[in-house]
């Protein structure tokens, strides 16, 4: 249990997105500082580029490989303010750090259960962020979101996955990492998280949704797709909160794990993950599931929580009716 009125938002250095600096912000949020700026992240990129044009060059200035590589942009940073994974890669070196790709057959054969990591930096599309270990709790120090997202024990494996389903590269943070207040705080306390953060700019949209369907120009079909929407936002929220009760996540490990099942033998052992479910066919077929389809899982799932609620309630009252005095026919 955590500590009552535990304050995630004070024991942290969170350090939100602006601009396109998601490796600043990761790295900072990795080591809880304010550790390296842009200016610093660009020295080590360019001091990459010099390598490796002194490497070209090394086959003749006068090549036409060489002439092709001057004209090419830097693939170590770019003008949105994007940084490669060496350049992260450097600036953990500074700090004795290393990075291990998680999905990788090496790492995999070793078999470690990710709760005994230290922490990961995840990346898709040219965006990084942080997962990370302080005290004896997890959380997601995504810079797109308002703030800290506490990620149970039990679920940090299906959150690691689903990234993986997503298309996100993990990579494993080997290495002491600095002293920081968050972990000093959080070893001797434990923090509840009742509400979990937003992504940035959501609520600005919820805003602008409700003037819109406040506006007399909306139709009520207008007004209903709202609410709908906003109804699918709450329960895609739910699914990735970290489960309390042991059967809700039993249910989702099982999905997750199917979703992570290939068609075929050959894949790999790095990315094939077998269920044990007693739900499993006697055949041992296996499905695979996209992360559109796992969605909706986990979408039906919550209905049937519901449904479940609802009808135990309505049940209860109809009891209690039936339970009083009965007028006189």
């Amino acid at each position: 249990m955590g500590c009552p009125g535990a304050d995630l938002s004070v024991s942290f250095s969170g350090f939100t997105q602006e601009g396109s600096l998601c490796a600043q912000h990761c790295l900072n949020n990795l080591l809880q500082g304010e550790y390296f700026s842009p200016v610093e992240l660009s020295s080590i990129a360019e001091q990459l580029d010099e390598e490796e044009r002194m490497r070209m060059a090394e086959g003749g200035v006068q090549t036409e490989e060489y002439r092709t590589f001057l004209q090419q942009p830097s693939g170590n940073m770019d003008d949105s303010g994007f940084f490669s994974i060496q350049v992260i890669s450097n600036a953990l070196g500074v700090w004795g750090l290393e990075i291990v790709l998680f999905n990788s057959r090496e790492y995999q054969q070793l078999q470690i259960d990710p709760i005994h990591e230290k922490a990961f930096i995840c990346n898709y599309k040219e965006h990084w962020f942080t997962v990370r270990k302080l005290g004896q709790q997890w959380f997601n120090l995504n810079s797109l979101l308002t703030g800290p997202e506490l990620i149970s024990d039990t679920y940090l494996a299906l959150f690691l996955a689903q990234l993986q389903q997503e298309g996100y590269s993990i990579f494993v943070i080997r290495g002491s990492l600095p002293e920081c207040e968050a972990d000093q705080i959080l070893r001797i306390m434990r923090v509840e998280q009742q509400q979990r953060p937003k992504l940035i700019g959501e609520d600005e949209a919820q805003r602008m949704s409700v003037q819109q369907v406040s506006d007399p120009g909306h139709t009520a079909d207008e007004v209903l797709l709202d609410e709908d929407e906003e109804e699918l936002r709450k329960a895609l929220a739910l699914s990735r909160q970290g489960m309390e009760v042991e059967d809700e996540e039993a249910d989702l490990r099982r999905a997750i794990q199917l979703s992570m099942q290939g068609g075929s033998d050959t894949r790999s052992p790095s990315t094939a993950v077998t269920a044990g479910s007693s739900h499993e066919s006697g055949s041992g077929e296996k499905e695979a599931m996209t992360a559109e389809e796992l969605r909706r899982r986990r979408q039906a799932y919550f209905d049937r929580q519901q449904a479940q609620s609802a009808a135990h309630h309505s049940s209860s009252a109809g009891g209690e009716k039936d339970s009083g005095t009965k007028p006189n026919q």
